[in-house]
């Protein structure tokens, strides 16, 4: 594993750091320094605009579609050089980091010079539209169906966990197209608009009172015929292409939110005396040890990409990632509430301030339950082994697809269970 970046990769460095040092507020890499009030407000309508206009948002993607082309060394200096500045980049995860690389893989021209522009200037919003009530972890069993009308797809069903499906413009979403077909081959990936009479959006409200996720409800919705992404019943492939960008974090900085998280924790355990106690020490010093091999399997992934190698132990690592990450997770915030004790039981979020949760973004404390950042992340982290695959799921497919086991059999027809 050479941890030595090439001269070029520093260069970029050199040229990254120095427009985020221009174009960052004046003091903001001062120890201490916080955004308030208009201030921040400001900063919020304006930042995106410079990463805009700087190239930076959807960086990797061809300059045809207006990115900027990055390599892979590049956009690991990029996500580098952000992370160590704290500075912001673009939070639209559906359309920069699912849909848009999906489209680009996959679309058609046409698809690709109408959608993509619309996702690099902020002009759409996204939600995804794959789970159902009776299809979560065996995603391919989903009844939601399109049927061809003339020009148009006629969707009918109902999707389920449906994060922000109440300001999209959009949905990317699996539909059964061909019922006779088995049922990973009849699914076709659908983009359909959300503004239209055909479809009802109910919000989920959680127990911290906030309400991203929702219920969708489709009554022969409409669809462009047109909009149908890697063509019609090789939808399954294509979901599986964005579930990759979803289960993806950067190589040598997904560790990084974990670890400023845990530094908090321990400053927690220091002020209340539990960092004292040896059994909390342990938990603490077996999280700090989990956020270092996540950073050292991020290196080693990267390693073996840049030179071309084919180590099946990366491979490994690279397919365990999201659930090492989800489950360490789930621990390090059991710990963390009960480093709090009695305190971790008491709501003391502040409801006129906008915080952010690690992993989450940023959320405004709902005033009927004033649960703080650290109890949002806790109440977050139950769904991390869940979204993106769950635990059990990406355990069927290390053992099949990497330790090569035989599959997991199947209850005969009519069994009884």
């Amino acid at each position: 594993m050479d941890l030595t970046y090439p001269a070029e990769a520093e260069a970029f460095r050199r040229e990254i750091r120095s427009w985020l040092e221009e174009n960052l507020p004046p003091g903001w890499f001062q120890p201490g320094f916080k955004l308030e009030g208009e201030d921040k407000v400001r900063f919020q309508k304006e930042w995106t605009k410079k990463l805009f206009e700087g190239g930076w948002i959807c960086a990797t993607w061809p300059k045809e579609y207006g990115g900027k082309g990055l390599s892979l060394m590049e956009s690991v200096v990029l996500a580098e050089e952000f992370h160590r500045a704290n500075a912001p980049m673009r939070a639209d995860f559906f359309g920069d980091t699912l849909v848009g690389p999906t489209i680009l893989q996959w679309g058609t021209e046409e698809q690709k010079k109408y959608f993509l522009p619309l996702i690099l200037q902020g002009k759409i919003a996204w939600c995804q539209g794959f789970s159902e009530p009776d299809a979560g972890s065996d995603l391919a069993s989903l009844k939601t169906r399109a049927e061809l009308d003339g020009d148009e797809w006629v969707i009918n069903g109902q999707k389920i966990w449906t994060t922000q499906g109440f300001i999209a413009d959009y949905i990317f979403v699996l539909c059964r197209t061909d019922p006779d077909a088995p049922k990973h081959k009849g699914i076709s990936y659908l983009l359909c608009p959300m503004k239209q009479p055909g479809i009802e959006v109910r919000p989920i409200e959680q127990i911290d009172g906030s309400a991203e996720f929702c219920e969708v409800f489709f009554t022969d919705a409409r669809c462009p015929k047109e909009n149908v992404v890697g063509g019609v019943n090789n939808g399954w492939k294509v979901a599986m292409t964005t579930l990759g960008f979803e289960r993806g974090m950067s190589a040598t900085t997904g560790y990084r939110r974990f670890e400023k998280e845990l530094e908090g924790i321990i400053d927690i355990a220091r002020a209340n005396g539990k960092a004292s106690d040896p059994i909390v020490r342990q938990g603490l010093a077996s999280a700090y040890t989990k956020v270092q091999l996540m950073r050292i399997a991020g290196l080693r992934q990267l390693g073996a990409l840049l030179s071309g190698k084919k180590d099946p132990s990366v491979a490994a690592l690279a397919a365990t990632n999201k659930m090492f990450w989800s489950e360490y997770h789930q621990e390090v915030m059991n710990l963390a509430i009960g480093i709090l004790g009695a305190e971790g039981q008491i709501l003391t979020g502040d409801p006129t301030k906008e915080e952010a949760v690690p992993g989450y973004g940023a959320r405004r404390t709902n005033p009927r339950y004033p649960a703080s950042v650290l109890q949002s992340s806790f109440f977050f982290s139950r769904s991390e082994t869940i979204w993106g695959g769950t635990s059990q799921i990406q355990r069927n497919i290390v053992g099949e697809r990497i330790l090569g086991l035989p599959k997991e059999p199947r209850p005969e027809a009519g069994a009884q269970v």
